[in-house]
């Protein structure tokens, strides 16, 4: 049996932002992709990654307004993985690094992304954690 690799379990074609669009801009684009993450880009090169957790903790808890850059809160210490990686490895990457997803790049173009929940539904279907990611979005 051939070893999984993360273009099995991935998202493709991930949602990207600039880092200079405004923190309204990255939540209304997650909203509506629905979609808890966007792959940062500094013209065409990608340079970290957003998520909708950074938004509240980074940005507004923090007292920044909607107006705020996504370069202000985007993780920059970008961790990110290539398509034929094994998912083992990519496992590995997000648990040294304590992150939840990971952009998937071919050269420096972002093709998807891999989470927790990509992986747990494709690891461990029965588990709480894959119900919910393969869950419908709430309305």
């Amino acid at each position: 049996m051939a070893q999984q690799t993360v273009a099995d379990v991935m998202t493709p074609e991930p949602t990207t932002i600039g880092m200079s669009e405004t923190l309204e801009t990255a939540a209304r684009t997650m909203a509506a992709q629905d979609v808890g993450a966007l792959v940062v880009q500094a013209g065409t090169t990608t340079v970290g990654i957003v998520t909708d957790r950074d938004l509240v903790v980074r940005g507004l808890a923090e007292g920044l307004g909607l107006e705020a850059m996504v370069g202000e809160v985007a993780s920059e210490d970008l961790i990110s993985v290539g398509p034929d990686v094994p998912v083992e490895v990519a496992v590995e990457l997000m648990r040294a690094a304590a992150v939840r997803r990971i952009p998937v790049m071919d050269d420096d173009v972002p093709i998807g992304i891999v989470s927790i929940g990509d992986l747990a539904a494709e690891r461990d279907p029965m588990s709480a954690l894959a119900d919910i990611s393969e869950a419908q979005p709430n309305a």
